[in-house]
């Protein structure tokens, strides 16, 4: 007997269908990828079955009886749980009491703190259950709901882009984690645009393009080629990396230290790195290791750095504004999408006047047609889909929205270009191109700092690794010296007296 079946599932919202009669099947033990392009219906796919919204037409069929799932709380209760991209948690609560929101009130809330524990240590997905979410990264919220979900123990587990957050070795004991629970009788619902991780794990893979199913495949039997050809109808470009021709010293960082702003966050400790013109430097990590108070320190928003500790072509910044510093030549991609690189209620072409403002003037007026056509260009350039230079930041999918903030930020010219999480939850096909616009501009001359959890990707575009673990950074290694085993361990805080210095200097 199935556990999961839909048939002919159709959704209309008023600009796109976003599922067009998909009909899938799910078996006990099985998992099962869902593969597909930003906006081609698989989150809306996956909120039918978790109940967050209505289909149009079509019937869903639970253990081989038709069931309507009318909100999550009914899909919880049939035992589907759902690890969502976009989270869906309350800041102002701990982690514990939000994990407790959505299970059954047999457990007490020490209870579920004390299950929190052992699922998290046992899963390799460190966590403290007493942390308010709003002091968690995107990487440890992104925790929280994986832990929620296992805490459920499942019958169908729906994973969206759950590795986007783990070392390599953790990975690895997630997916003896999900090959146990399969063996167990669960199914599951996975979702990734890692073609490596669907060809690895999962026993079937169903492709959606434009919201409709074009095929169901054997990932073991396909390549990336083939699975990529299904997806977007083509192969991505490969990128061309061609080695680096490092200029001068663009972003310098001495000793950089700074104590933590609240009692989660990390502190930074003797921070010294250097980024050159002409070359991208990839810094890896673990979520929650010091990442966003170095991007806070570089980027402005946290001005506390002490004088001379951060200095940008010779000048000292490490006290300046984000204005100041994008005046200088430094501009900054965070990795919070919707909230910090976008407004989510306003339009394209407003979220433009975030960092773009040479369409304002002097006195403070705003030429609305200029504006609108930055926003027009920037759709077009980077082949973004999306309803218009009106269109709100947050219509827009991940992948998409990703393209415009990136690309907002590569067409301003920058020096110095800092991007946190570049091509998180992003397909196949829109990762391409953005790496592919990174390393154009570094090509260009441009300085570029690139923080990442994805090791695949900064191996990919960086000339140079370093690695954040507990607030301290790693010397610098060429991406030519370095293995993905040596900088997981690194992650760790792991690095010996072999490695390269920042300033390229091997040390003895």
């Amino acid at each position: 007997m199935l556990r999961l079946e839909l048939s002919g599932i159709s959704k209309q919202y008023p600009a796109v269908r976003a599922n067009d009669r998909v009909s899938l099947k799910v078996a006990p033990g099985q998992i099962h990828a869902v593969l597909g392009e930003n906006g081609a219906g698989k989150s809306t796919l996956m909120k039918i079955i978790y109940g967050a919204v209505r289909p149009d037409e079509g019937q869903i069929c639970w253990n081989g009886r038709a069931v309507q799932i009318a909100n999550p709380q009914q899909a919880r209760a049939l035992g589907i749980a759902m690890v969502f991209q976009h989270f869906s948690l309350f800041d102002t609560l701990t982690a514990a009491e939000n994990v407790w929101l959505g299970l059954d009130k047999t457990l007490s809330l020490a209870q579920v703190i004390a299950r929190i524990r052992e699922v998290s240590g046992q899963y390799g997905l460190e966590l403290d259950p007493l942390r308010p979410v709003h002091t968690l990264s995107v990487g440890e919220r992104q925790r929280v709901e994986i832990v929620r979900a296992l805490l459920t123990k499942p019958a169908l587990l729906i994973l969206d882009e759950p590795t986007s957050v783990l070392t390599p070795q953790a990975v690895d004991k997630l997916f003896v984690t999900l090959r146990q629970l399969a063996a167990e009788g669960c199914a599951i619902l996975y979702i990734s645009h890692k073609l490596d991780e669907i060809r690895a794990l999962c026993h079937v893979c169903t492709v959606l393009r434009a919201g409709r199913v074009t095929g169901e495949v054997d990932p073991t039997l396909e390549s990336n080629a083939s699975l990529s050809r299904l997806m977007i109808g083509s192969e991505p470009p490969e990128l061309a990396h061609r080695p680096a021709q490092p200029g001068a010293v663009a972003l310098a960082v001495k000793g950089l230290s700074l104590a933590k702003q609240n009692p989660f966050g990390m502190s930074l400790s003797g921070v010294d790195f250097e980024v050159r013109q002409g070359e991208i430097v990839g810094v890896a990590g673990v979520s929650g290791n010091g990442q966003q108070e170095l991007m806070a320190a570089l980027s402005g928003e946290d001005p506390r750095a002490s004088t001379g500790s951060i200095t940008l072509f010779g000048l000292d910044i490490a006290q300046a504004s984000p204005r100041r510093r994008r005046h200088g030549g430094l501009h900054f991609v965070p990795e919070e999408r919707l909230g910090r690189g976008a407004v989510p209620t306003m339009s394209l072409a407003q979220n433009t006047l975030l960092t773009r403002t040479e369409s304002v003037s002097r006195g403070g007026w705003i030429d609305n047609g200029a504006v609108r056509q930055l926003a027009q260009d920037l759709i077009a350039r980077f082949k973004v889909k999306a309803g218009g230079p009106g269109a709100a930041a947050k219509s827009l999918s991940g992948g998409n929205l990703q393209k415009f903030i990136v690309g907002r930020e590569i067409a301003a010219g920058p020096k110095l270009l800092i991007v946190s999480q570049p091509t998180w939850g992003v397909d196949v096909g829109a990762a391409a191109q953005i790496r592919g616009a990174l390393l154009k501009l570094r090509d260009e001359g441009c300085a570029l700092l690139v923080v990442s959890e994805e090791l695949e990707e900064l191996f990919e575009i960086s000339d140079r690794l370093l690695v954040i673990a507990q607030g301290r950074v790693s010397p610098s290694v060429p991406v030519a010296d370095a293995t993905v085993e040596m900088i997981g361990e690194w992650m760790s805080g792991l690095w010996g007296d072999g490695a390269t210095l920042g300033s390229g200097h091997v040390q003895a």
